[in-house]
């Protein structure tokens, strides 16, 4: 192996614990042995990297096995939210979060505890939808390659990074045995975080498709037109919204909730920190709010603080259960590692970490229309309830 890979094979996981010399503070002890990395754990990373140069038999990625060793490092936690990005699956990360990227238009989850990545929403005109993909595919494998027990994030970079301007993704469709191939080809997607429109009635209806950076304006400029237009109340559907950042859904619910506790969160050591809503109105029209089984996160902090206030009513089916924070440290070579930090909590002191939360009423999608990339709102009989329901609110 060339010298400056050995340097940074062995050297890097000091730099992981570190963060780069400056974000923890303080030095580290490589005699400590109540951490992972000690001056007998790099020795022992020293041993097996020669014998890797000396013996193993194919080529050798140099860069590749360097990322590896932080990723184990954090997939040792065993906890499925926490992960290392090199700096590439760290640009990526970002570029996902401003809504514009090269990609296939689809959001995807893993079940946590199946290891199943499933597509969960394609957006209409996106390469992904134009190709066939539907909802609840599984992903089995990109470009061949099988996709078992990888991460989220390295199944994205697998399907964004592929070598020509298409990729072939293998899946499993639901009732079907036998897998498809679709290939699908990879454009510049700018992802509608949200979108709106005006139902019969004078019912505004706004649909927000994940809490980016730009979700917080494109939601305000989406009530103020539905407010020009008449609003007399209000629909918001987070469904299939998988989160996204703590600070753009604060910055939604200061538009609808006065200065009150929005969310908070507790750390290990049992420190609590306090969102709460810097706006001074709250929203007085009668609302609701579609969830199901996908509403993640951010979402479910959207949901949670606006019923437990009464200012909305959750209808749809439980949402997923995701109660925990998520912080990204940047490392000092423009790599980060993303951990587990908090459990958030709504401003009940409900945790739905497992849980998530119940709708006050609860209904379901035919599961004929489960796999649907779009809908008709006729036949929508979650969308339709909503309406139904809010009609009735005063």
């Amino acid at each position: 192996m060339e010298k400056n890979k050995v340097k940074g094979f062995v050297t890097g996981v000091l730099c992981t614990v570190l963060v780069g010399g400056g974000i923890f503070g303080g030095r580290y002890v490589l005699s400590n042995k109540d951490h992972a990395v000690n001056q007998e754990s790099v020795q022992k990373a020293k041993a097996i990297e020669s014998l890797i140069d000396k013996y193993y038999l194919d080529k050798i990625d140099n860069d590749e096995l360097e990322s590896y060793l932080y990723k184990g490092l954090m997939a040792g936690l065993g906890d499925p939210y926490s992960t290392y990005y090199t700096a590439e699956e760290y640009k990526e990360l970002t570029e996902d979060t401003e809504g514009v990227y090269r990609g296939i238009g689809v959001t995807m989850q893993k079940d946590v505890s199946t290891g199943a990545v499933t597509v969960v929403k394609c957006f209409e005109g996106a390469p992904g939808a134009e190709a066939g993909l539907q909802p609840q595919d599984q992903l089995v494998k990109v470009n061949g390659e099988d996709i078992t027990d990888k991460e989220l994030s390295e199944v994205v970079k697998m399907i964004k990074t592929s070598e020509s301007d298409t990729v072939t993704l293998t899946i499993l469709r639901e009732g079907e045995s036998d897998y498809r191939e679709v290939e699908v080809t990879l454009d510049t997607v700018e992802a509608p975080m949200v979108e709106h429109e005006m139902l019969d009635n004078k019912i505004g209806y706004i649909t927000i498709n994940q809490f980016a950076e730009t979700t917080a304006s494109q939601y305000e400029t989406a009530l103020e037109d539905l407010n020009n237009q008449g609003m007399e109340r209000l629909i918001v559907d987070v469904r299939d919204n998988p989160g996204g950042l703590l600070t753009s859904v604060c910055d939604v619910l200061d538009s609808m909730l006065p200065e009150e506790l929005l969310v908070y969160t507790e750390d290990k050591n049992g420190k609590k920190s306090e969102y709460n809503a810097k706006g001074t109105d709250q929203f007085g029209k009668p609302m609701v709010i579609l969830v199901n089984g996908n509403s993640a996160s951010a979402a479910e902090i959207f949901s949670g603080a606006l019923q437990d206030y009464k200012v909305a009513k959750l209808v749809g089916t439980t949402t997923f259960g995701k109660g925990i924070v998520q912080q990204i440290f940047n490392l000092s070579d423009g790599s980060a590692v993303k951990m587990t930090i908090s459990k958030y909590y709504t401003p009940s002191g409900r945790c739905i970490h497992g849980t998530g939360l119940e709708p006050d009423i609860e209904v379901d999608l035919p599961d004929e229309l489960k796999n649907q990339v779009s809908i008709d709102k006729s036949e929508d009989t979650q969308l339709q309830k909503a309406i139904e329901t809010v009609k009735e609110m005063q």
